[in-house]
Parts: structure tokens; sequence; C-alpha cells
């Protein structure tokens, strides 16, 4: 549940509550197959903690390490991974 407390106050204003994403403030949608930088556990963590240039903040410095893991299990559950 943790991964999920954090998505809903940290992400959804640019994913939406459904990680559906807003394509006119270029955040992606996180339910499908489509993964921009790799939909892996890995690659997802590397995105939350160091962000993407000019579209997503770096959370490194605002998350620690084990909200950052429970954000990544609960992102990659959306896009169809293991829950």
């Amino acid at each position: 549940a943790r991964g999920s407390e954090v998505f809903a106050s940290q992400c959804i204003a640019c994913h939406g509550d459904d990680g559906s994403g807003n394509q006119e403030l270029g955040a992606p949608n996180l339910t499908d197959a489509i993964w921009l930088y790799g939909g892996d556990k890995e690659a997802i963590v590397k995105t939350v903690s160091n962000g993407r240039s000019g579209v997503m903040p770096a959370w490194n410095e605002r998350l620690d390490e084990g909200t950052i893991n429970s954000l990544t299990l609960f992102v990659y559950s959306l896009g169809g991974g293991e829950k």
C-alpha cells in the first residue's frame, strides 16, 4: 500500500489517479506495455530517482530508497508487471 500512497500524493498530478498519464504535460501512460525508458524494475527505479530531463523531476533527494522501491513496485504493477 505504501507505493500506492506515494503515487497518490506525488505522482497523480501528472500521471493521473489511474496512471493513464497526461500527454499535454509529457507524462506517459503507465498502464500500458509501452515504456519510453524501459519498463523493468531497474529502469523504473532509475527514472524515479534521476528523473527525465525537462519532463520529470528527480525524486532521489525527496524520497528515500525504500520509498522509491515501494513506488517502483506499484508503478510496475500498473503496466501489467507482477503485483
